[in-house]
């Protein structure tokens, strides 16, 4: 299979980037090595490529009514100029797409997942009802992440937009090194950031100015090898490891971002059955014997199979193993002790209260 490149190819293969396939794009997984890419955006600033990432477009007189068939946040409670994480999910509950939804004076942009792009084309083409236009424009937009505590101090130097004033999920349209740029205080690590939405023919220039005025930060292009361990540390969901669509929101504990009492949407009815009859629970695992949870470990508790890992790692931040899986929901509970199964051996771990980290800079 022929892979997808984004506008920042060339400077990945120029930079020694550990290429590897994801969502159908060929990117770095790294550059030096995933521990010192993670500790460098949790102390300092890092920049990722996630170009990968689709946009869609949804204009027309009835936008926001066929939005809110098809999501189940409210996107009523969001003004202009604000963004919200929400979900797509079909009529059984199981979850299409997590998405992030940026509600603009005359049109609404979806950012989804790279593997789900047609998927979710196909999908809201199928449920479209009136006045409505759904366009993806994913092959014109990059996105660059400039992420970590150092981020504003960098991003700073090459707008004039006052970057301490856009609050968490909001974003302006200004311009960043000359170039009109959409900067959003969003992010998938857990850090103060921005995501920057520019035209793919200006990637490049924005990139290598970020890095020149970055310099005295220590600022790193950094791969999707830490943009994962630092999810997790977060337990920020990825959606074909934590949620796919035989997982409902309720038990993917998405409950927060679904709004209920809105009114009709797609799936409410099979989550609002599922809410009375919750069978499993995704929760935060920590390994006390050393030994890293990774996908598809089964969970045990007193030798009783309990669920399955679904995303884990050795935490970078927090030096033991971690994992995210679904457990019983009569096993849930935050303190139970259970065993992982590493390789034929039992190794003991216990539920923790998200998130694993705790000490990052995101609402600075």
């Amino acid at each position: 299979m022929k892979l997808s490149k984004t506008a920042l190819y060339d400077f990945h293969i120029s930079r020694q980037g550990k290429m590897v396939q994801f969502s159908g794009y060929s990117l770095p997984a790294y550059y030096t090595s995933i521990n010192d890419e993670h500790t460098l955006v949790r102390s300092s600033v890092g920049l990722f490529d996630i170009s990968h990432m689709g946009e869609i477009v949804v204009s027309g007189l009835d936008a926001e009514s066929f939005l809110q068939k098809v999501t189940i946040n409210d996107i009523e409670s969001i003004e202009v100029g604000q963004a919200q994480y929400t979900a797509m999910c079909n009529y059984d509950g199981g979850i299409v797409d997590d998405l992030i939804l940026y509600r603009n004076s005359d049109n609404y942009m979806l950012v989804v997942n790279a593997g789900n792009i047609n998927k979710n084309l196909n999908w809201l083409n199928k449920n479209k009802i009136g006045n409505v236009k759904v366009s993806n424009i994913s092959d014109d937009i990059s996105i660059i992440a400039v992420q970590g505590p150092k981020s504003r101090s960098v991003l700073e130097m090459l707008t004039e937009e006052n970057l301490a004033n856009i609050d968490f999920y909001s974003f302006v349209n200004g311009e960043v090194a000359g170039f009109d740029t959409m900067i959003s205080r969003t992010g998938y690590t857990g850090e103060l950031g921005y995501e920057l939405y520019l035209s793919s023919k200006n990637v490049v220039d924005v990139w290598r100015k970020l890095l020149k005025v970055g310099n005295d930060y220590g600022i790193a292009p950094v791969g999707l090898g830490c943009r994962d361990t630092l999810r997790m540390e977060m337990k920020y969901l990825l959606y074909g490891n934590d949620i796919n669509e035989t997982r409902n929101p309720i038990e993917s504990g998405l409950g927060w971002i679904t709004k209920i009492n809105k009114g009709s949407f797609i799936g409410k009815e099979a989550i609002l059955n599922c809410k009375d009859n919750v069978q499993n629970k995704l929760v935060c695992i920590k390994m006390l014997d050393r030994a890293i949870p990774r996908k598809g470990l089964m969970i045990y508790k007193n030798e009783k199979l309990i669920g399955e890992i679904t995303s884990g790692t050795m935490s970078p931040s927090l030096g033991f193993g971690i994992g995210i899986g679904y457990v019983n929901v009569n096993h849930s509970n935050i303190g139970r002790e259970i065993q992982i199964d590493v390789r034929g051996k039992l190794k003991k771990a216990v539920i923790l209260k998200p998130p694993f980290y705790k000490n990052g800079t995101l609402l600075q």
